[in-house]
């Protein structure tokens, strides 16, 4: 059995649900897998060189024996008509590989991305099966003429595939509308690198709260801000990559420290009191569900978070305080959610059976997957 992977992000970067996928599709049945790393999808913007300037990457995952990465090659046209004439040129090499590769045994296609690369391959390969896993509202990314090109090839495509994922509760209702069989298969956690949760006594101080994680558009600064003056003798700590400068005049008791590999970013998070998900609330927040919240409460972290995504579902659970990012009054709302984390008792001992019930492989387990081979051709939807 093989799998074909169209990724959304770099196999060097921050593993996550791609990642995880092909790792436990790996473990499950022994599959070898061939895996495509995102190329340009819109045309470029003066924001693209402020990104390459400020823009930090965490340490690259090695790449496994039973993996091979390849970046096809493309120019930053693709919302152009003509694109896919031009692209298709410099895809030759590319594609050849994936049939060659495919070729070699029943072949799982799963698509990550909506680009006009991944409707070649589904064209390509009509007799495997297919997947599209619907991480984000991809569109939202993007402005004008390739928000309008992005929205139409990832119509398209969801309706070519055999099956389709949705991350989180409001993509799903979004999907269901094109495919009635759109499955949630929420984001998890790898319980194998979680570290024993650490005892904290509850009076300890000063307390941490932290943040791990990438800081671009939808992260919101002014909640970090508005955190760290309510609670100045108190450390806010924020790891990860910063697509965008932090504004000025952050309080002193902000830190920013680089990004790390995963195990690391656990370890760190271990160390935290609090865990922090200061996302605005906005198109490209409505349907996400963030992983660092499961990874936050199997180490027994209370979560402090906006109520985007997934997360607004949440409110009611245990350990989850939510504040009002509406700009009159997310200071008092943000220092009041923070003064009942604080007084949430932290134990070494997270909810039982948690890691295990929100584990990636409980997620991917229990999901349905379309087979690797086809004995005929896809039927047109």
């Amino acid at each position: 059995m093989r799998l074909i992977y169209v990724s959304p992000v770099p196999w060097a970067s921050f593993e996550q649900r791609p990642h995880k996928f092909v790792r436990w599709f790996h473990a499950s049945r022994g599959a070898e897998v061939l895996w495509f790393d995102p190329y340009p999808t819109r045309l470029p913007t003066p924001a693209d060189l402020a990104r390459l300037r400020h823009g930090t990457l965490p340490p690259a995952p090695p790449v496994p024996a039973w993996l091979h990465v390849v970046r096809p090659r493309a120019l930053p046209i693709e919302p152009l008509p003509v694109s896919g004439w031009v692209n298709r040129l410099l895809w030759a090499d590319a594609l050849a590989r994936a049939r060659a590769f495919a070729a070699g045994g029943p072949t799982l296609l799963v698509l990550g991305k909506p680009a006009l690369f991944a409707l070649q391959l589904v064209h390509a390969l009509e007799r495997c099966g297919s997947l599209y896993d619907a991480m984000d509202d991809f569109p939202a990314f993007y402005r004008g003429l390739s928000r309008w090109a992005m929205r139409c090839r990832e119509r398209r495509l969801a309706r070519r595939v055999d099956a389709l994922w949705a991350s989180s509760s409001a993509l799903q209702q979004h999907w269901h509308g094109v495919r009635g069989d759109a499955q949630r298969v929420l984001n998890g956690l790898d319980a194998a690198l979680l570290p024993t949760p650490r005892e904290r006594r509850a009076d300890a101080a000063p307390r941490v709260f932290g943040y791990v994680g990438t800081m671009a558009a939808w992260f919101d600064w002014s909640a970090i801000d508005a955190l760290a003056r309510a609670r100045p003798l108190d450390r806010v700590r924020l790891i990860g990559p910063r697509f965008e400068p932090p504004p000025p005049g952050l309080p002193a008791n902000v830190e920013l420290l680089p990004p790390c590999d995963h195990a690391q970013a656990l370890r760190a998070m271990n160390a935290f009191d609090v865990g922090l998900i200061p996302f605005k609330r906005n198109a490209l927040t409505a349907g996400v569900d963030p992983i660092k919240y499961y990874e936050y409460r199997a180490l027994g972290l209370p979560v402090l978070s906006s109520a985007f995504g997934e997360m607004q579902r949440r409110g009611d659970e245990a350990g989850v305080f939510l504040y009002d990012e509406c700009p009159d009054g997310i200071a008092s709302s943000v220092a009041a959610a923070a003064r009942a984390a604080c007084g949430v008792a932290r134990t070494a001992e997270p909810e039982a059976g948690y890691a295990g019930r929100h584990a990636w492989s409980a997620r991917f387990d229990a999901a349905w997957l379309p087979a690797p081979a086809r004995e005929r051709q896809r039927e047109r939807r």
